[in-house]
């Protein structure tokens, strides 16, 4: 829609009472990605699953970083997050993994060994280089195309740039890689899941 028709938003850090909001957002915006749906293969069950994978994932790791944001419409819906781990945080702590396991089994069920081989493969090819790390971003649908996702990755990214750090993601549609070009991304590799689809690394410098 045209920039002047925009509905009013408000970007802001996110709080432990966003968490489910924030997770039902992502599930639906992720509904149809191919990475996510190789995870969570059932259609009928895959966003409730994907609402619980992205809420424990949020809950017990990602929020206490601190790199969580959400956009907020006018009446207080969320409709948007961008969920960022700061630079050396993308790892998870043991205690993490511990008190975020019986939440992921639940969201993954008998699919949890397509989650790990997930984890294996994104995190072999991770960078070293010090960077903010932006595992999931995703607008709810009836605000795309609206700029939400823009803002937010904008209003990180130019943070980043004010302090000379560097980001890095996971395309996981190859159509969506020219749209993080335009950001300043540039498509550093490729990891493929075992007998499913591919994800593209990408790194930027700041400028």
């Amino acid at each position: 829609m045209p920039a002047t028709d925009r509905p009013p938003l408000t970007l802001r850090p996110a709080v432990r009472a966003d968490v489910s909001a924030a997770a039902r957002v992502l599930a639906a915006a992720f509904d149809d990605d191919p990475a996510l749906g190789w995870l969570t293969p059932d259609p009928a069950q895959r966003q409730v699953r994907l609402a619980r994978l992205f809420a424990a994932e949020i809950r017990h790791h990602h929020l206490t970083g601190g790199g969580v944001e959400v956009a907020v419409g006018a009446g207080g819906a969320v409709l948007g997050a961008a969920v960022w781990d700061p630079p050396g945080r993308w790892r998870w702590s043991r205690g993490e993994q511990l008190r975020a396991a019986p939440a992921l089994a639940r969201a993954l069920g008998r699919h949890r060994g397509r989650g790990a081989a997930m984890d294996r493969g994104l995190g072999g090819a991770h960078p070293d280089r010090p960077h903010w790390y932006l595992a999931t971003l995703g607008v709810a649908p009836e605000a795309a195309g609206a700029g939400v996702g823009g803002a937010l990755l904008r209003s990180r990214l130019e943070r980043c740039d004010a302090r000379g750090e560097a980001a890095y993601l996971e395309s996981s549609k190859q159509a969506n890689i020219a749209v993080y070009e335009h950001f300043g991304f540039a498509e550093t590799g490729r990891v493929d899941l075992p007998d499913g689809p591919s994800l593209w690394t990408m790194w930027r410098d700041p400028r």
